[in-house]
């Protein structure tokens, strides 16, 4: 069969023959019809992610859309290595296949299942988010953050704050409020602080990094020695920086609470028992991401492009 395999880590994986998958124990092979180029697909297929274990060569992928053999359209995930989802056949655990409603398409499930994971587990497992808060989302531009803006607003957060480099796209998603980080630090810092004035209560960061140091001066400099609302810092990914200096007088003058949230962090019973929940709202139309088509063929060009707001979606 044809899949991309990763024969070097620092390479791009190579759209050409690889074994056929064969089921294990409680597995089944699958037709693969649409996956997903997420950011952790990447990072898995370079060796930089914290839960890579496996040896090369290796099919890339770790969800997609498919049929089973016995007919049925599933989203399934946690592939047996070193075989992956961007292939024409897969193998997977019976129990990781999930039946699609009729209302969303294959390609939408492919591209919404994984970050929409992230955004609703950071919300609602790790942040626990309750109705009528204010929710600050730190790179609200790529797909994952609009995710979290969609889903903040599903989950009845009172104010919703989006901060993000492109600033004509947080202007036509609903937020309350934009911090553009486009600028100079002073300006993102000021910015940042602005709102902090208002009050926030959960902040989802996909950046790290600088504008999360910025963010930690812009909430240390507005001290109040009576507040006692606590503030749920969730760190869920790592775009702008692997690490942050973080002073300590952050912790001694905020009721501040840092979380991650990922595997390992959350059960992946915890992490599966989500996706039909959001399926249900994509089919509803209630969430939606924009979304690149590109054939699996063209996978080593397409590999390294700029997502830009946009999940690229393999189809086979």
């Amino acid at each position: 069969m044809h899949a991309a395999v990763v024969k070097q880590l620092d390479q791009a994986p190579h759209y050409e023959e690889f074994a056929e998958p064969v089921a294990g124990h409680e597995e089944v092979v699958i037709k693969v019809c649409a996956a997903g180029l997420h950011p952790i697909v990447r990072a898995l297929a370079s060796g930089s992610h914290y839960s890579f274990n496996a040896e090369v060569p290796m099919v890339a992928g770790l969800d997609a859309v498919g049929i089973q053999p016995d007919g049925r359209r599933v989203y399934f995930g946690a592939p047996r290595r070193p075989w992956g989802t961007m292939a024409e056949r897969c193998a997977a655990p019976a129990a990781m296949c999930l039946p699609l409603p009729d209302g969303i398409d294959d390609v939408q499930a492919a591209a919404i299942a994984n970050p929409g994971m992230s955004a609703w587990l950071s919300l609602k497992e790790r942040a626990e988010l309750k109705a009528g808060e204010n929710v600050l989302i730190m790179g609200a531009t790529g797909v994952a953050g609009q995710l979290a803006v969609q889903l903040a607003r599903m989950f009845g957060a009172k104010r919703v704050i989006a901060a993000g480099r492109n600033v004509g796209a947080l202007a036509r998603a609903d937020v309350d409020a934009i911090v553009p980080l486009g600028g100079s630090e002073e300006e993102i810092r000021g910015a940042l602080a602005a709102e902090v004035s208002q009050g926030i209560d959960v902040i989802i960061d996909f950046l790290w990094g600088r504008p999360t140091e910025l963010l930690l001066q812009a909430l240390t400099g507005e001290f109040k020695a009576n507040s006692t609302g606590t503030i749920r810092l969730v760190e869920v990914g790592e775009s702008a920086g692997k690490t942050i200096n973080l002073p300590g007088a952050a912790l001694r003058s905020l009721d501040l609470r840092l979380l991650g949230s990922g595997f390992g962090s959350v059960r992946i019973d915890r992490i599966f028992a989500t996706i039909p929940q959001l399926f249900e709202a994509a089919a509803a139309g209630r969430l939606r991401v924009d979304v690149e088509t590109v054939p699996l063929a063209d996978v080593e060009a397409a590999w390294g492009r700029e997502e830009k707001g946009r999940r690229i979606v393999f189809t086979i």
